[in-house]
């Protein structure tokens, strides 16, 4: 089990609001009350393989022609050694841009030499990182806050999720912890709590889809491969629902899909497979933008390809 942040430091964070990220990064909407984010998913880069050139192409294709507020990765980033330089190289795509940028792990990320904390540690040295500090904690979980254009008050709320690996001794992915689902149930109620009872407006992100994907409903965009979620049910859908806040949820995991559903309420969504020739892909690669509006429990979402195409539009 991992263990989780105290709740209390949680309610203090939530009560003042979380103005400062680390690095005194602050994140706000834009004069317009728009806060742009851009997906990338399932990179796996290995450094300097040609292979892999497409992908680098794209990324900064997608940063410069959407100009996102924020760039969040959700796992695989690498997927050779050596994996800490693949780190650095990639990422620097991002820094050079001056970009602020939060990651969830996948479960290939530690396959190649340093573990996840070493990774963790690495990433926290670079410019822009929302990584929080880590304690004793080996990869923690972790929220990142949006604040109003005019104000220090907090506006919406992301929730960053390790996912987890591959169980090889019980063939099956690894569900998310109970101690996981315990502090986001803790967290969004302290958040709700500092806002007066009205849960924040969030989304959340992880590297592998939880078994609500699979639910037999109304799909935008590919369906191209069976859902590789874990076996277990960990809950934290349910937790969610209970909660209110979580508008969406976006994960990446399986390269051939990038469908979203509309589950009882809350946007269950892929992003675009960004990677190159290193593993397998059916897809073109591409990123997965999202458009969050101040003040109001709405967004936008699409999926991003080669030259600016646009496809695959969503208004929650």
């Amino acid at each position: 089990m991992k263990k989780i942040l105290l709740t209390l430091a949680i309610a203090a964070c939530a009560l003042s609001a979380c103005t400062r990220q680390p690095g005194g990064v602050q994140l706000r909407f834009n004069p317009n009350g728009e806060f742009k984010i851009l997906q990338l998913t399932d990179l796996h880069y290995i450094y300097k393989d040609s292979r892999s050139d497409i992908m680098l192409e794209r990324v900064d294709e997608l940063l410069d022609f959407e100009k996102p507020d924020l760039v969040v990765i959700t796992g695989d980033l690498v997927y050779g050694a050596p994996a800490d330089t693949a780190y650095l190289d990639l990422l620097s795509h991002i820094t050079r841009r001056e970009l602020p940028f939060a990651i969830c792990f996948g479960n290939h990320d530690d396959n190649w030499g340093p573990t996840n904390t070493e990774l963790y540690d690495l990433v926290r040295t670079l410019p822009g990182n929302l990584f929080p500090d880590r304690g004793d904690n080996p990869s923690p979980d972790y929220t990142v806050s949006i604040l109003e254009h005019g104000s220090d008050k907090l506006a919406a709320l992301l929730y960053c999720f390790d996912s987890g690996t591959y169980l090889w001794d019980q063939k099956m992915y690894e569900p998310v912890h109970t101690d996981q689902v315990c502090w986001y149930w803790q967290t969004s109620r302290a958040f709700t709590e500092a806002n007066g009872g009205e849960p924040v407006p969030s989304l959340a992100f992880l590297h592998i889809p939880f078994p609500e994907y699979k639910a037999e409903l109304p799909r935008v965009g590919t369906f191209g491969e069976a859902v590789c979620d874990p076996q277990l049910n960990s809950g934290l859908f349910n937790a969610m629902l209970e909660c209110g806040d979580v508008m969406g949820v976006f994960c990446g995991h399986d390269h051939n899909n990038d469908y979203a559903i509309n589950n009882r309420g809350i946007l269950l969504a892929y992003g675009r497979y960004s990677g190159g020739d290193t593993v397998y892909n059916d897809l073109p690669n591409g990123g997965r933008v999202i458009v969050l509006k101040e003040g109001s429990r709405h967004f936008t979402t699409w999926v991003t390809l080669k030259g600016g195409e646009r496809i695959n539009y969503i208004e929650y």
